[in-house]
């Protein structure tokens, strides 16, 4: 099983690029999984330069409907014609940020609607990895809603992300939570993952949307990780590198940064 970061903020590999979106690639030895496409089709270019083929690609999930993880989903289906869409039916309401710009996902029906799967349960994509669609508040301070919108009907209302999801993967009776933007907070993200798994967790990996968070949720986040006390720790994209260091600093945990074209592995069980 691999893990492959496709596009990311940064990135130090050569013949690579770069763009401020997220894209992963999970290949599970049953499945090969794509969760969000960044804003556009670098990650596609990314994928053919680290030997990727898209045309392999079973699964595209997507985490929520902002543009930076959408926005090459519509590249994507132009070049493959299998893959099933996995994602929550709240993700093509419209999306504004604190200035009232649309970044959110327009719904094309003609390459979508035959290829989307609807998700309100766990789905079991394998025997390793699942779609967990359903994050609860168990802590209000580690969210980040602030200036995020959605229009529903005439109006413009606080979004609350209930499109979010994440995915978790389950390696040696040990789970590796894998987030993309934790709008809904990267602590109840994992104490969602915790309370349906009831197993260790080996890592956190994805975007944490702290870069602009008080320190107080900081220090939160930073307590809960201590407690929680994953292996690893992969931070990119919303996360910070300013917020990345402090994370490395405080935290027990192997924190690393995630880099474009990272790549993790997990040995053959």
């Amino acid at each position: 099983m691999k893990i492959i970061t496709l596009v990311e903020n940064l990135v130090y590999s050569t013949g690579l690029s770069a763009e401020h979106g997220l894209s992963f690639y999970i290949d599970t030895g049953f499945h090969k999984i794509i969760f969000d496409t960044g804003q556009s089709d670098i990650f596609l270019k990314n994928a053919e330069k680290l030997s990727i083929d898209i045309n392999d690609v079973d699964y595209v999930v997507i985490s929520h409907g902002h543009y930076d993880h959408t926005g090459g989903l519509y590249h994507f289906l132009n070049n493959n014609s299998k893959s099933k869409i996995i994602a929550k039916k709240e993700i093509f309401v419209p999306k504004y940020s604190r200035n009232s710009k649309y970044i959110g996902t327009e719904y094309k029906q003609e390459l979508i609607e035959n290829r989307i799967e609807y998700v309100d349960n766990v789905m079991q994509l394998d025997d390793f990895i699942y779609v967990i669609p359903n994050i609860n508040i168990y802590e209000s301070i580690d969210t980040n809603f602030a200036h995020f919108q959605v229009k529903k009907g005439n109006s413009l209302l606080p979004d609350l992300f209930e499109d979010e999801l994440f995915i978790v993967l389950i390696y040696e009776n040990k789970i590796n939570i894998i987030t993309s933007c934790s709008h809904r907070g990267v602590t109840n993200i994992c104490k969602t993952a915790t309370e349906i798994f009831n197993l260790p967790v080996n890592m956190v990996l994805g975007g944490f949307h702290i870069k602009e968070s008080n320190i107080e949720q900081v220090n939160f986040i930073i307590s809960y990780l201590n407690q929680l006390n994953p292996l690893y720790i992969g931070v990119s994209h919303c996360t910070g590198v300013d917020k990345y260091v402090v994370l490395k600093e405080e935290i027990n945990s192997k924190v690393f940064y995630n880099f474009t074209g990272n790549e993790i592995n997990f040995p053959k069980q």
